[in-house]
């Protein structure tokens, strides 16, 4: 992997030292670093951007273990500094704090290729809850109006659509670029522990359909009902997510054995978690964690997923390795593209309604 120390002079890529989270430690010389409670692991990724290749192992093992027993983990020792963090959720706070009309110029809903703005309970993630309590700016590879791929109506292409604010553009766009740079050295670390080449992931990679996400969750009380969650249960469609939250909590994910545990802001820290895709990938090596988010009393929340997905053209089928005459491959080989959308179309109304019109 090559080294990003050299080419970080980007604003908010930080060359600091690695995070160390006060509150955990290692049980054993090789174990996962671990909160002192029933907590997910926190892997310091700073070796992958290493020039010495000796420990890029090491890390591949505690991601690999910690996809297969938990499907949730905390990366620290990234580059993304906290100078970008503060100008995000700074842009991030100003729109959401917009009126409804001035935000609705972008609504998500009279897109075909699903950026921009959606109110909130546009999305409902949790069939059996009512709508989500959140509203959502999303973005994705910007392609302009003129691209063949979006002249031939291919699906979730297009243009992004930003709202008319200075700066943000710009700091949407570059902070998309650098979070899919960060997603494509986790996967190498990942095609590394699955023991396929090393560039198995990143070659699919290429003009992706990955989103970055803006959320605010209101808090709790604006409620229409008491069953009405921030993000009702649910696992991510793609490959892998990165989620930056703030600090008002209510993250929590499923462990293996169906409790409820938190996954408490930690600075410093982004969240990952596995995604459709990359269990039907590896066979269900690495399995997807439902999640959920209880929208917070008496403050807002804001996070910022990054969801890490290939090429629309891409297949996702069983991975070498990953499959036996006693495991054999467990789904039916689909593209990325026609995966997301029958996804979309399980949580989003105005997608089935486009699907059935």
């Amino acid at each position: 992997m090559p080294s990003l120390q050299k080419q970080n002079r980007i604003k908010g890529i930080s060359p600091d030292p690695p995070f160390r989270c006060p509150g955990y430690e290692k049980t054993r010389s090789n174990a996962h670093p671990r909160l002192n409670m029933n907590a997910l692991p926190i892997i310091d990724i700073a070796p992958l951007y290493a020039d010495d290749a000796s420990a890029w192992p090491a890390v591949a093992e505690q991601i690999d273990r910690a996809c297969r027993d938990w499907g949730f983990f905390y990366i620290v020792g990234h580059p993304i500094g906290v100078e970008r963090i503060d100008a995000l959720l700074s842009a991030a706070k100003t729109f959401f704090a917009l009126p409804a009309e001035e935000k609705l110029r972008i609504d998500i809903t009279q897109t075909t290729h699903h950026r921009g703005y959606g109110a909130i309970a546009t999305e409902q993630l949790d069939p059996s809850k009512p709508s989500d309590l959140k509203e959502t700016f999303d973005m994705g590879f910007h392609m302009p109006a003129d691209h063949p791929e979006v002249l031939a109506g291919k699906p979730l292409r297009g243009p992004n659509r930003h709202p008319d604010m200075p700066g943000w553009a710009e700091l949407m766009e570059q902070h998309y670029a650098d979070m899919q740079d960060l997603a494509k050295t986790l996967l190498r670390a990942m095609a590394m522990a699955l023991d396929i080449e090393h560039d198995f992931f990143e070659a699919r990679f290429h003009e992706p359909i990955s989103v970055l996400r803006m959320i605010h969750y209101p808090p709790r009380h604006t409620a229409t009902s008491a069953e009405q969650q921030g993000a009702g249960a649910h696992t991510d469609y793609g490959c892998i997510t990165l989620l930056y939250q703030d600090d008002a909590g209510g993250l929590q994910a499923r462990a293996r054995d169906g409790e409820w545990i938190d996954a408490p802001p930690i600075a410093g820290s982004f969240v990952v978690n596995i995604g459709d895709m990359m269990a039907r990938w590896s066979n269900n090596r690495y399995t997807s964690t439902p999640h959920r988010v209880i929208s917070p009393l008496g403050v807002d929340r804001y996070s910022m997923p990054f969801f890490a997905e290939p090429h629309p053209d891409t297949l996702i089928d069983c991975l070498p390795n990953c499959s036996s005459a006693d495991d054999p491959a467990k789904y039916t080989p689909v593209t990325s593209a026609e995966y997301l959308l029958s996804r979309f179309a399980d949580t989003y109304a105005y997608r089935r309604e486009e699907a059935q019109g």
